[in-house]
């Protein structure tokens, strides 16, 4: 679970003391990260709030916080006077402290993402296909990685952390929904895209569902540092989800927590029966693609122009009118069973459409009967179209600069 940064954190009695080693090492480093995830969640802070919030001495506080300036890690802010005394510097994390690169793979475009260490998405690289296919996105991953890389200063090139990968589990399972050759998207079943990615690059790699990755995003630099506990909803070409606890994602025995696209909810044809179906199949972009599709509409602009879907009128009107009901389905029985105050709804399409998705929802969700349980507030997400690119590149910089980062980051071996 993750640390409450709400609260003032002491250091344990059972604390080291100096000359154990290791042991003091680690203490050191738990300080270090405790401070990065403080400043990263509460914005900057003079030495004098970090000591009180973390329960370290002002002194303590003091060096630490020099040695992350030295390190690049820390800037320091204008001078707050109007105080009795010496004016508070106020410390904030460096933009240029850390990089690491995002890989998104998604069934009708890759995307590649460099960001640094306060989350700004420096560069974007993306390449569209009809499917995704191992060894093109290995192609493009390289040959992007390497550009980007040679575009920084070297001195910055040295600061880079990672590459982090977001992709749909078992995406040989979706040949149908794609349009693809059943035996070209059998390549995923042996591709360790990885691996080999690893093996060619100086740096760490992490990989993880692409849902999660987006869940992941919104944890660490959207709304979800608001709400302590949530549920995630992502709608991506399929829809997929997370589950927040105690600000931390948490993925379950089999790394499926929150896989809501799996839910089963009324089929659509109300008086002819209402065999249950699964949410992907009730709320996910691929119905709107179809539906263009029917009405001899060109759907591209979907993956080419993800930020404008002006173009797409009454069929765009009546996909969203289709998926609220059985959002709204989905998110009350997941708040029956656990008790979420909130429900963070991102995707990816423009924000003018997430507000739309949004109100539809609830709109939808006010027709449920929540006697027993507390209705859920559904609120916009915030990192938006790159959710799951910016959450693969979080991987690393969680990895090595967080606060006990959670259990679902794993690096590749």
């Amino acid at each position: 679970m993750g640390v409450d940064l709400e609260t003032p954190m002491p250091i344990p009695s059972t604390a080291p003391r100096p000359g154990r080693g290791s042991k003091q090492a680690d203490l050191r480093l738990h300080n270090e990260r405790l401070m990065l995830t403080l400043l990263r969640r509460r914005g900057a802070l003079a030495k004098v709030e970090l000591a009180r919030l973390t329960g370290l001495s002002t002194q303590t506080a003091s060096v630490i916080m020099r040695k992350l300036e030295k390190d690049g890690l820390l800037a320091r802010g204008a001078p707050m006077r109007g105080r009795v005394g010496q004016p508070s510097i106020p410390m904030t994390l460096a933009a240029d402290g850390a990089f690491s690169f995002g890989l998104k793979i998604g069934r009708r475009s890759v995307d590649l993402v460099l960001m640094d260490f306060v989350g700004q998405v420096r560069e974007t690289r993306r390449q569209n296909y009809a499917w995704p296919l191992p060894d093109a996105v290995l192609k493009f991953a390289r040959r992007e990685i390497a550009a980007l890389s040679a575009e920084l200063a070297p001195r910055l090139r040295a600061r880079i952390t990672g590459l982090g990968i977001a992709l749909p589990f078992e995406l040989w399972n979706w040949a149908d929904e794609v349009g693809a050759p059943q035996r070209e998207m059998d390549a995923w079943r042996k591709a360790d895209l990885a691996a080999a990615l690893k093996a060619s690059l100086p740096f760490p790699v992490f990989q993880q569902n692409d849902a999660t990755s987006a869940c992941v995003a919104e944890v660490v630099f959207g709304r979800g540092s608001a709400f302590k506990d949530f549920f995630y909803v992502f709608i991506g070409f399929f829809i997929g989800g997370g589950v927040v606890l105690n600000g931390a994602v948490f993925s379950g025995s089999g790394g499926n927590a929150g896989a809501i696209g799996s839910m089963p909810v009324p089929g659509p044809v109300p008086g002819r029966g209402r065999k249950p179906i699964q949410l992907i199949d009730a709320a996910s972009i691929h119905l709107l693609e179809t539906r263009l599709k029917a009405a001899g509409v060109d759907p591209s602009p979907l993956w080419l122009q993800p930020e404008n879907w002006d173009g797409f009128g009454r069929h765009l009107d009546a996909w969203i009118e289709e998926i609220a009901g059985p959002l709204a389905h989905a998110i009350a029985a997941t708040c029956s069973v656990v008790d979420f105050p909130a429900v963070i709804i991102d995707g990816g399409f423009p924000p003018p459409i997430r507000r739309r998705i949004v109100e539809a929802t609830r709109s939808a969700l006010a027709a449920f009967d929540f006697q027993g349980i507390t209705a859920p507030a559904i609120v916009e997400g915030q990192a938006g179209q790159n959710a799951r690119a910016i959450g693969g590149a979080s991987l690393p910089l969680l990895n090595r600069y967080i606060l006990d980062p959670t259990s679902f980051i794993k690096e590749t071996t």
